[in-house]
């Protein structure tokens, strides 16, 4: 397994993390020196709606509100949860009006818009990071000074594995437990002894892949303490919206942008 578990020696930041959970994500940014503290989640028994954002508080917002309305393997109609809490994760975000923010969800979570930041989206899987879980992730950056992110990625050349899932301690097949953490990217099984093996597997499942939020977290960490930074005025990026830096007359980054920018234009002619 390909690890850059590596701290910075840059000043650290601030950041509050929203929907918490086991909190994955936020472990990306405490492995790159960042001060992350929780607002609560609701298997602790906090409601994210009875939160109070202080202005000026926080270097940066992050968080992965729920999917489950989002996601293709939903099985039911949407609940409107899902929507509920974006508006919660902007209303937050308003209030604490931090220097950036990142929202993480599933591919066709809806866009956010926050007034004052410009937004890069972006999607990225472990196995464009050298890691052999197939598990496809959404991000949205907003920064107030329109900052650019480069996401270091590197081509896989292994056999990619089927994506896991937070209802895997569920089936009779599944997985072991030390795998399913594994597939997340953690170098030991994660110890939650007070929780039921079904809902480990379902905080697990529910967590970003380590490799993915160490990543992201490290280029923010880039983007922020570079005092010459990138932003989206100077970048020429792809024109799926992948966020990518493309280069002379390229309107795309690779082949599946090239096939995202077809699949639109399908939709819009429709």
């Amino acid at each position: 397994m390909n690890t850059r578990y590596e701290q910075s020696g840059d000043p650290s930041q601030l950041l509050l993390s929203l929907f918490s959970g086991v909190d994955l994500l936020g472990h990306g940014f405490r492995q790159n020196g960042f001060c992350v503290v929780s607002a609560g989640d609701i298997i602790l028994g906090q409601d994210v709606r009875t939160f109070q954002g202080i202005p000026g508080r926080f270097d940066g917002i992050v968080g992965g509100s729920p999917c489950q309305d989002f996601s293709r393997a939903r099985r039911t109609p949407p609940t409107g949860y899902g929507l509920e809490m974006l508006g919660e994760y902007v209303r937050i975000v308003t209030e604490v009006k931090p220097r950036w923010f990142l929202l993480e969800n599933v591919p066709a979570v809806p866009n956010v818009n926050v007034p004052g930041y410009q937004i890069q989206r972006f999607d990225l899987c472990p196995t464009e990071l050298g890691y052999d879980q197939r598990r496809r992730r959404h991000f949205q950056f907003g920064s107030i000074d329109g900052l650019w992110l480069d996401i270091e990625r590197r081509q896989f050349t292994g056999k990619s594995l089927p994506t896991l899932t937070a209802s895997d301690g569920k089936r009779s097949q599944r997985r072991s437990y030390e795998e399913f953490c594994r597939l997340q990217g953690l170098k030991h099984e994660l110890h939650l002894p007070d929780l039921t093996q079904s809902a480990r597997y379902k905080v697990v499942g529910n967590g970003v892949h380590a490799a993915v939020a160490f990543e992201v977290a490290r280029a923010i960490r880039a983007a922020t303490t570079n005092p010459n930074p990138e932003t989206l005025a100077s970048v020429n990026r792809c024109a799926c919206g992948c966020g990518r830096r493309v280069t002379g007359k390229q309107k795309s980054a690779s082949d599946a942008c090239r096939k995202r920018l077809q699949k639109s234009r399908e939709a819009a002619a429709v």
